[in-house]
């Protein structure tokens, strides 16, 4: 736990510890280049050659775009294996966002194929290592019994959003003027200005930042790396036999993330380094990673099919001129800075008085169905006939279910986490994103504007239902999670 030169608790930012000021502003540039960067991604992937896109299919797009998210949050996996094992969650999250930065910079400098093949990888792989391990240093601020958890993690995701909301504004207006190779720059330098500042705040990060929790023998280092081998041997033949294709690549996600989040959960309840009180707390998140898998599929949209819904089907004229497609994705951002704090506050506030987790979880879940079943009334109209009010209104009710859930989450896994797999679990919530932002690529596949009433309606429907069953079962679950809330 952070605490001042006098041994109290550090307060030095807005009553926080104040190295939560340097990981909110690392996550702050990463955020923008990742959502400046996938604002224009899928534009630039169908656009026509004569755009200055790559004319690829919509649903071909829309899958690349979900696999691409889903890989993101896969390779969680990665980073927390690395930070347990090898090099503490402080330093991977320093070599992660080099890598961001290098992924970027192929984007825009690269072309075609080339640069949308190798700036997603390394992207995927950098934001994988960054996301999961920002988190747990958060984490290592505050005490197991620190009230203040909540609120900071809240204040954590605003910093995560203000990004969000620069991040497609600079991208888009660049695509729009000039093109999609400039958009992907600035992206570039986005996190290239994070990490200079997170470099000069390295000394604010607690000495826990950079323990290695479960250190591997060195006597096992051949095999780990013969086993990364073998991975990267099996996906390489995968894309040259035509296994996976661009077109399936999101499914092939879904399964792979369904298969690993298995394993993963099997790992840490069978492990001897796991205490009896640790295992019924692993066992209290399946239902609730269940619940946020859903809420993700939904959710991760705004990024497959509200994107092409903004393009085909929304009225985007503002007193004469039409805004960029990617502003849009703005919009979810500006409520969550005008509303995180709130929710701070009032977790803060509410303290032991406020809702359980799992009650949080099937808020955050059954409200993202009823923002999907706002489409409804503005279903079946022709080319830019939907208000900018009315998708305005509906990702409100977006950024209402996402405080609800996400940022919980995020202090969730933190206080679920035995001891040995403290960074591991952070990766176990961020495979319940992963599954569901590969699910929204792969949902986005059924979407057409001829369809669009049983596509929301389906859809809002389930997760309605799966926000209510949680609900009924949250007394078993809170039983199971042993005196955390």
């Amino acid at each position: 736990m952070a605490t001042s030169t006098e041994g109290k608790p550090d307060t030095r930012f807005f009553g926080h510890p104040l190295g939560l000021a340097n990981l909110f502003g690392v996550e702050m540039w990463e955020r923008f280049s990742y959502y400046g960067m996938l604002g224009i991604l899928p534009i630039y992937l169908y656009y026509s050659v004569a755009q200055g896109g790559l004319a690829m299919p919509e649903a071909t797009a829309t899958s690349i775009v979900g696999a691409y998210g889903g890989l993101v949050y896969l390779s969680t996996i990665v980073g927390a294996w690395v930070a347990d094992r090898l090099l503490g969650a402080e330093r991977t999250l320093f070599y992660s966002a080099v890598l961001i930065m290098i992924g970027h910079i192929a984007l825009a400098l690269l072309p075609g194929y080339t640069g949308v093949g190798v700036g997603l990888v390394c992207v995927a792989l950098g934001s994988g290592g960054l996301k999961g391990n920002a988190t747990s240093v958060v984490g290592t601020l505050y005490g197991e019994h620190d009230e203040r958890r909540d609120g900071g993690f809240s204040l954590f995701y605003m910093g995560i959003n203000l990004g969000a909301f620069v991040g497609p504004l600079l991208t888009g207006l660049a695509q729009s003027t000039v093109g999609f190779h400039l958009g992907f720059g600035l992206a570039a330098v986005g996190m290239a200005l994070g990490l200079v500042q997170y470099t000069l705040g390295r000394r604010n990060l607690p000495a826990s930042a950079r323990e290695v929790p479960n250190p591997l023998p060195a006597a096992n280092r051949p095999h780990a790396a013969g086993v990364l081998a073998v991975v990267v041997a099996a996906v390489v033949v995968a894309l040259l036999t035509g296994v996976v294709t661009a077109a399936n690549l999101s499914d092939v996600v879904v399964w792979i993330v369904a298969i690993a989040a298995v394993i993963y959960f099997a790992v840490i309840l069978a492990s001897r380094k796991v205490t009896a009180v640790e295992r019924k707390r692993v066992l209290s998140f399946i239902p609730m990673f269940i619940a946020s898998a859903a809420f993700w599929a939904l959710y991760q949209q705004q990024f497959t099919v509200v994107e092409v819904y903004s393009d085909k089907r929304l009225d985007r004229n503002l007193f004469g001129w039409e805004m960029p497609v990617s502003w849009v994705q703005s919009i979810n951002p500006v409520f969550i800075i005008v509303l995180a704090p709130v929710f701070a506050l009032v977790w803060t506030k509410l303290a032991q008085r406020q809702p359980s987790t799992p009650i949080k979880f099937a808020l955050g879940t059954g409200i993202m169905g009823v923002a999907f079943l706002l489409f409804l009334p503005m279903a079946g109209g022709g080319p830019n006939s939907a208000p900018l009010l009315g998708l305005v209104g509906i990702l409100l009710v977006f950024t209402l279910a996402e405080l609800m859930l996400s940022p919980v989450g995020l202090s969730l896994s933190t206080k679920l986490a035995p001891e040995a797999f403290r960074t591991q679990m952070v990766a176990l919530f961020f495979l319940s994103v992963s599954l569901g932002t590969a699910l929204s690529g792969s949902l986005a596949e059924y979407y057409s504007p001829d369809n669009e009433a049983p596509y929301f309606g389906i859809l809002g429907a389930v997760a309605v239902v799966i926000g209510v069953l949680l609900a009924l079962i949250s007394p078993f679950v809170r039983k199971l999670m042993s005196g955390v809330r």
